[in-house]
């Protein structure tokens, strides 16, 4: 969705430098100043791709010569390529920008290489190299002489069979030639039975329908011909390969120019990207700080018809550097922290970013846990595969750090999966202290606030109108309180008994026990309040209650007569089934 680069050299180094952002803000700076300059200059952009669109794969040609394993297109193709640089370096110069002045210093034009190329090759050689058909006319004397008596044994052929045909009046007699026999005369069966052939004829070969002949003169022409044609492809091959070598001596300079171009691709690509999309540039920053107003998740923003995406806001800094997002299923949590991560790598790239404002402290190093995925192979389950992720992220993140966590501790039992949420969350804010973005469903973590200073609660927004759930898609400032798992359910085709049953026990579950009771509270209450006139959608944190205990809370033995002491004995041993 990014790489909008005209060569496959510029494709490459754009993968490069995603999979390997810069951490320096100044160097950070020098590319961003020349796709400022490019974003903003749309006629050189336009002549720089269109010149960058016709190129070939610099780097691979000239490291093919290098080796010896260039054909004669590759080195044609070399030769338009190095055709293309006088333009772009032209259009490169006088730039403001000092990356962009720097890549036209760097930009080698290799002329005297273009023009051996150039010189020798024909314009479009075949793809062989021993079977001639590689050399402009012109260019080696010898191999013009050897050309030119290829080309007369034609027409000496002709005349030699029109004056056979005349010396013996044999309409029919053919001079032909075959890669197994060579040259030959050809006279039918019957011709030759009726002792029309010359003394001279020497039988060469018997087919179907035809004797074949040779004479002494056919033999000594052919050997003439047939040398020239070989010396001609064998010559031609060796100045093939003196020019392979000549262009080879100047591969450190071709691969230079190479890298110069795939850098000027890509920084062009980069302000195309902007101006397609709606980029702004973004200030980075060597402070903690991750500041964006209006951001947009790249990819989605690309696929999605215009204005369809909902932008959000990030405010994260050393007063709140930890957010806990909480909300519904489906609503955009995992969407949203994964922009945040995808903006960070951009601005490091040196990339504009889908924002209408952006301030980005560097981030040294990312981490990420989302998904849910298993190491079948290695014998790890999906919970074991979040926690080994995890342990790396909490032993190696640094306060330069960026961390995004999504819904981690869900693989396991709820007491378990809250209890790990929490640590978790309380060692990013206490020990590591770095930027980080964590997505649950755990709400009890929305407590943390309380006794966090730098924490901060958000969730995504959604409306509630006729029983019916729509996502907004808005990051707002506090905790959730639901998660709606049953309207996403109905949502994906989950049959309605099967709905209609949760909500029971939903309910039931809400009824029982409210808030969750037996959490642990390290520094404060855990536990999740309810709010009057709404009902919470409970949790699992205690079992299902014993009816036949719940029917003895209910007996007061004082005021039971016999014949009802006997009814409850009935109904108890049924309940105990």
């Amino acid at each position: 969705m990014i790489d909008h680069t005209c060569t496959p050299m510029g494709a490459r180094l754009l993968a490069e430098y995603v999979a390997s952002p810069l951490t320096a803000p100044d160097l950070i700076d020098l590319r961003l100043e020349a796709v400022d300059e490019l974003f903003r200059d749309a006629g050189l952009r336009g002549d720089l791709r269109g010149a960058l669109d016709e190129a070939y794969d610099l780097e691979r040609l000239a490291a093919r010569a290098a080796t010896g394993r260039a054909t004669p297109r590759d080195l044609a193709a070399l030769a338009r390529t190095l055709s293309l640089l006088p333009k772009v370096k032209a259009r490169l110069s006088a730039r403001r920008s000092r990356r962009l002045a720097e890549l036209e210093e760097a930009l080698e034009l290799c002329p005297e290489v273009r023009a051996a190329i150039e010189s020798a090759l024909v314009e479009d050689p075949p793809l062989t190299i021993k079977e001639g058909g590689l050399i402009r006319a012109g260019f080696h004397e010898e191999l013009d002489r050897l050309r030119s008596a290829s080309k007369d044994g034609k027409a000496w052929i002709a005349r030699y069979q029109a004056e056979q045909i005349r010396r013996t009046g044999i309409a029919g007699l053919k001079v032909g030639f075959n890669n197994v026999f060579g040259y030959y005369i050809e006279i039918s069966h019957a011709q030759a039975q009726r002792g029309e052939v010359p003394a001279d004829y020497i039988r060469k070969q018997t087919v179907k329908n035809a004797e074949r002949y040779y004479t002494p003169e056919l033999k000594e022409f052919e050997n003439e011909v047939r040398n020239a044609d070989e010396r001609a492809n064998a010559l031609e091959y060796e100045l093939f390969i003196a020019l392979r070598d000549r262009v080879s001596a100047d591969s450190p300079r071709l691969i230079q120019a190479g890298a110069a171009m795939a850098q000027v691709d890509v920084l062009a690509g980069l302000a195309e990207l902007a101006a397609r999309h709606g980029y702004c540039r973004p200030e980075v920053v060597a402070e903690p700080v991750f500041e964006v107003e209006a951001g947009r998740h790249p990819v989605l923003d690309a696929i999605l018809p215009r204005g369809e995406f909902v932008p959000n806001d990030t405010a994260l800094d050393d007063a709140g550097n930890l957010l806990l997002i909480t909300g519904p299923n489906m609503a955009g949590k995992s969407t949203y922290i994964r922009q945040v991560a995808l903006m960070a790598i951009l601005a490091q790239v040196g990339s504009f970013v889908p924002a209408k404002r952006a301030r980005i402290g560097v981030v040294d190093r990312l981490f990420a846990r989302v998904g849910a995925t298993d190491e079948l192979s290695r014998g790890q389950s999906t919970f074991m595969v979040e926690m080994t992720e995890t342990a790396n992220i909490l032993n190696n993140a640094t306060r330069q750090s960026l961390v995004i966590l999504d819904e981690i501790g869900r693989g396991t039992s709820t007491f378990d999966g809250v209890s790990l949420a929490w640590a978790i969350a309380e060692h990013l804010h206490d020990v590591v202290a770095c930027r980080a973005l964590f997505a649950t469903h755990y709400h009890e973590l929305v407590e943390l606030e309380k006794t966090k200073p730098r924490l901060r609660n958000a969730n995504v927004a959604v409306g509630e109108a006729d029983g019916e759930v729509v996502f907004l898609h808005r990051i707002a400032p506090g905790g959730a309180d639901q998660s709606y798992g049953i309207h996403v359910a109905r949502l994906a085709g989950v049959p309605a008994p099967v709905l209609d049953r949760a909500r029971e026990i939903l309910a039931f579950l809400e009824k029982q026990h409210g808030p969750d009771p037996g959490l642990p509270e390290p520094e404060g209450p855990i536990r999740r309040k309810v709010k009057s006139g709404r009902s919470l959608q409970g949790s699992l944190f205690a079992a299902l209650p014993d009816p036949l205990l719940a029917e003895l809370r209910h007996v007061d033995p004082a005021t039971l007569a016999p014949e009802q002491a006997v009814e409850l004995v009935k109904r108890l041993r049924d309940l105990a089934g």
